[in-house]
């Protein structure tokens, strides 16, 4: 057996970054930057006002909040105006939207609760002093040109986007979220909803592991169910590397007699068979198919078939070679993973293995501290307690965790 780590480092450094691509604004949520940005803008672009109100002069306000001022109406002032003709002189107030430029003259805003106008409409009843520049966003207030707004290597997220689009950007440089076939093996499985036959079982691995390429910001391709024969499983892989960036396959990668997917990928790969020290997900399959029309190598990950090993698998291995793969740095490859205190005992015994637990994570506010308890049965083909599950409690070799024990927990939902 190897270690986990090693494990990773064979994959990983087999992982290389797509190169970038221009991707349209409204497409690129999640992708990784490629490159920096600075703005060319102002923003805002000109001063408006950040309330309801009424623009005046400050200086005709002293006094007002002891003895309310009257002040005369000149106008209106809506988002989107260019503003007002004339400026507003000594004695005179605007009528003032969130967002509409402030008129000239003007030089802070009286909040709409603060004030009253008169039923003709002419005059306004200021019950506030205000300071220059009340409620008053200034030129330049958010964004100058010139300031860095994003790093290369950045993943944008939704205010990344609103940021860009306020600054005029509609494309940007990306590195590209990979496309990902997967491949289910076995003679056992049926996905078509009929009545199982003798020996027969579902195919559950397919369907799970797209999902959680798609939730991982991956775009996830069907390449169906193949059975145990060595030319559909040859066909299978060779289509799926033409039209992807990256394989999974499941099942027929631990020491059956019977697993041919092994075979054929020893015959048109380069394959590393690994037996790993952990607990489920001991046997990995990955190395490269050479895609013949470019050259490139494309990365394969042979997932065990047992459907919590293949979702184990995933997370420890494919995952990260993945965001790798999507331009995430180092720090950015893995799940999240805190610190938690045992509620009861994770039972396990001394194998020479790490077991990754599957169990439930509460943050405790009263303590500041996260809870973990088991959330059912641990064998590898029980799907029920991984569904319960949010999180995998790592537990190294050794005998039970006793409650009150503190473990580290890869979450595994926010």
């Amino acid at each position: 057996m190897i270690e986990l780590d090693e494990a990773r480092r064979i994959v990983l450094a087999r992982c290389e970054p797509a190169s970038p691509i221009s991707f349209a604004l409204d497409e690129s949520l999640g992708c990784v930057i490629a490159e920096s940005i600075r703005s060319t803008e102002v923003v805002p672009p000109f001063a408006n006002t950040a309330m309801d109100g009424f623009a005046v002069r400050a200086s005709d306000t002293a006094g007002a909040s002891g003895s309310p001022v009257e002040l005369r109406l000149v106008g209106t002032v809506r988002a989107g105006m260019s503003g007002l003709d004339s400026p507003v002189g000594v004695g005179e107030a605007v009528r003032i939207m969130t967002g509409a430029p402030m008129p000239p003259g003007a030089d802070a805003v009286v909040m709409v609760e603060l004030a009253q106008a008169s039923a003709d409409g002419l005059s306004v009843l200021v019950g506030a002093e205000v300071p220059v520049g009340n409620h008053v966003r200034p030129p330049g207030d958010d964004i100058e040109p010139g300031d860095l707004l994003l790093e290369a290597g950045a993943a944008l997220t939704a205010a990344h986007l609103g940021v860009l689009a306020t600054i005029g950007v509609r494309e940007v440089s990306v590195i590209p979220r990979p496309r990902v076939g997967v491949i289910s093996t076995g003679d056992e499985l049926v996905d078509d909803g009929s009545a199982l036959a003798p020996g027969q079982i579902r195919d559950s691995n397919r369907l799970t592991l797209r999902s959680l390429l798609r939730s991982s910001g991956f775009e996830p391709v069907d390449l169906g169910l193949v059975r145990d024969e060595e030319a559909a499983i040859e066909a299978a892989l060779r289509a799926g590397i033409m039209s992807c960036d990256a394989l999974v396959t499941t099942g027929g990668v631990s020491m059956g007699d019977f697993d041919f997917i092994k075979v054929v990928l020893d015959r048109i790969g380069d394959m590393r068979w690994m037996q790993i020290a952990i607990k489920p997900a001991k046997p990995l399959a990955f190395g490269t198919i050479t895609r013949p029309s470019d050259g490139t190598a494309v990365p394969v990950f042979g997932l065990p078939g047992n459907p919590v090993s293949s979702m184990v698998s995933f997370e420890l291995f494919c995952r990260p070679g993945l965001r790798q793969m999507s331009g995430f740095g180092p720090s950015q490859l893995d799940r999240p993973v805190v610190s938690a205190v045992v509620e009861e005992p994770l039972t396990r015994r001394a194998d020479g293995k790490t077991h990754f637990a599957r169990v439930w994570c509460e943050y405790d506010i009263a303590s500041g501290t996260y809870r973990v308890r088991s959330s059912g049965a641990q064998g590898s083909h029980h799907m029920a307690s991984m569904a319960a599950a949010n999180a995998l409690a790592v537990l190294p070799d050794g005998p039970t965790v006793s409650a009150g024990d503190a473990v580290r927990v890869m979450l595994l939902t926010p």
